[in-house]
């Protein structure tokens, strides 16, 4: 009789948390396959992150590594401390990284290192800007995987630029998966969080912050700030723990910031409550790969405050702004940026985990 396949499963922070959750509503239908989830604890431990799982309905994590923030360096090898015991114990069959943060590359290196296979998934994506931390973890996790899982058609491309062909899929995106899933919850509650945030539909800006290059550079983040206050529209504003550190820096007190009668901050959102603030917003200002799609999905102008575009088609389309950190065209992307054009299925069709379970019972010749 085949032996059951363990699949380890590693997250760290939220965006891994939405990546994973329409996997392990696959992994339910197929009994030889036994996944295995380990959180690092890399930006949130299990306890501040329950919310999440509870309302994507991922399992209990097997094993809570706990590592919190810190240095790049001392928070990747403390991941791989940790998780080389588990893989020891465990001794699975398959390692899945998932996204370009480090815990995905301390368990794509210490898996390979043991000589356990690894799937990455989002493999492929780039920003091409190596000063990114989670640029190098993308590359160096595509370089080292046995499996790579494309979300778009590029992220091939950019593959086979970079000579790696061999196990290479386009999936489409599971984070698409996740918000299809989620409509119903949306509806159910949408009234309720605009009533109270005290929102109108469409009468907002929603603005997220949380990459270390804008939100450790206190002049950039001054100049965001500043920029999208001066665009004289109603602006919410979730803060992120790093976010909230960086601002207290500048400001000294979050309340020189609230005086601004037209910009709202409030503590981070649950999943559905993000997604509902989404859809409602007029346009999107952010720094977010997953918040770039979503408004895309949503039909929501974007406007990103990055430098280079991780997600190509989506300005290609004419739904997404790259504006960077400069003061003018921020204001004016909030005041002018009016895109019309129709959306294309750039990322699936909302089967991708489907496709990568079934990629992996191929891999590992398993036969219902």
């Amino acid at each position: 009789m085949l032996k059951r396949i363990k699949i380890l499963i590693i997250v760290g922070a939220r965006p891994n948390f939405i990546k994973v959750a329409p996997l392990f509503e696959e992994f339910k239908k197929h009994k030889k396959i036994e996944p295995i989830l380990v959180h690092t604890g890399q930006h949130y431990d299990y306890e501040m992150s329950k919310v999440f799982f509870q309302e994507l309905e991922i399992p209990k994590p097997n094993y809570n590594l706990n590592i919190g923030s810190g240095m790049h360096g001392e928070q990747t090898g403390r991941i791989m401390m940790a998780i080389e015991k588990v893989y020891i114990k465990e001794n699975p069959d398959l390692v899945v990284a998932v996204g370009d943060v480090n815990s995905a590359l301390a368990g794509a290196l210490v898996a390979t290192k043991l000589h356990i296979p690894v799937a990455h998934i989002e493999a492929g994506n780039r920003m091409f800007n190596m000063k990114m931390p989670e640029e190098i973890n993308r590359v160096l996790v595509d370089r080292i995987s046995n499996l790579n899982f494309c979300v778009t058609k590029s992220s091939v491309g950019n593959l086979a630029k970079e000579g790696i062909k061999r196990g290479v899929y386009f999936t489409g995106d599971t984070m698409l998966d996740a918000f299809l899933h989620l409509s119903a919850s949306v509806k159910k509650n949408e009234k309720s969080l605009l009533k109270k945030y005290s929102l109108e539909c469409k009468k907002y800006i929603l603005l997220t912050l949380h990459r270390p290059a804008n939100v450790d550079d206190s002049g950039k983040l001054k100049e965001i700030l500043q920029a999208v206050i001066k665009a004289e529209e109603n602006i919410i504003f979730p803060v992120h723990p790093r976010t909230k550190k960086q601002i207290n820096k500048i400001t000294n007190d979050l309340k020189n910031l609230k005086n601004f009668s037209n910009i709202k901050l409030i503590k981070p959102v649950a999943y559905t409550e993000m997604v509902i603030l989404e859809k409602n917003a007029k346009k999107i200002c952010t720094d977010s790969g997953g918040v770039q799609k979503e408004a895309y999905w949503l039909k929501i102008p974007c406007i990103t405050l990055l430098e280079s575009q991780g997600w190509p088609e989506l300005h290609d389309d004419g739904w997404n702004l790259l504006v960077g950190t400069n003061f003018a065209k921020i204001r004016d992307g909030i005041k002018k940026f009016n895109p019309q054009k129709k959306q294309k299925k750039h990322f699936g069709d909302g089967d991708a985990s489907r496709k990568i379970i079934r990629i992996l019972k191929r891999y590992f010749m398993i036969y219902d």
